[in-house]
C-alpha cells in the first residue's frame, strides 16, 4: 500500500471515529443531565454509580489520550530528526559534487539531481509522515472514543 492510500485510509479512520465519538458523547451527555435532574430531585434514589464515573472515567481517559500523544509526537520528533539528517546528508553530498564539478554541465546535473532527488523525497516523505501523524491522533483519540462510545451503550434507553 502506497504512503498516500495509508495516509488517506487513516485519515477517513479518524474521520469515523471522531464522529462516532461526537454521537456518543451527546448521547451520554443528554443521559448524564438527565441523571443529574434526577438527583437533585430525589437524591436517595439517585444513581451514585453513575454520578460517581462521571469524573474519574474522563480522568483515566483522558491520561491515556495524553499518553498516547506524547508519545506519537515523540515518535513525530524523531522521524524529523532522521528526516533532517538525511537532508544534512544529501545536501552535503550534493555540496562536494558541485565543488568536483569541472565543467557547467557537471555543475548543472549535480543541481538538478540534488534538486530533483529532494524533490521526490519531500513528496514521500510527506505523505509518510503525515500518515505517522493521522495514526498518532488516532492513538490518542481512541481512549476516549472506547470511553464514550461503551458509556452510550451502557446508558442507552
Amino acid at each position: 500500500m502506497s504512503p498516500m492510500q495509508k495516509t488517506t485510509r487513516n485519515a477517513l479512520r479518524n474521520a469515523r471515529t471522531g464522529q462516532e465519538l461526537a454521537q456518543a458523547s451527546a448521547a451520554v451527555i443528554a443521559r448524564r443531565f438527565e441523571i443529574m435532574g434526577e438527583a437533585m430531585a430525589d437524591p436517595l434514589r439517585a444513581d451514585h454509580a453513575e454520578l460517581g464515573r462521571m469524573g474519574t472515567e474522563k480522568v483515566e481517559a483522558m491520561a491515556a489520550s495524553a499518553g498516547a500523544a506524547c508519545a506519537g509526537a515523540l515518535d513525530l520528533a524523531e522521524r524529523a530528526g532522521r528526516l533532517a539528517a538525511r537532508e544534512g546528508v544529501e545536501a552535503a553530498d550534493c555540496l562536494t559534487r558541485l565543488a568536483r564539478a569541472d565543467t557547467p554541465f557537471a555543475f548543472a546535473a549535480a543541481q538538478t539531481d540534488w534538486a530533483m532527488g529532494a524533490w521526490s523525497r519531500a513528496m514521500s516523505d510527506g505523505w509518510t509522515f503525515c500518515g505517522a501523524a493521522l495514526k498518532a491522533q488516532g492513538r490518542a483519540l481512541a481512549p476516549v472514543h472506547a470511553a464514550a462510545t461503551a458509556n452510550a451503550r451502557r446508558l442507552k434507553r
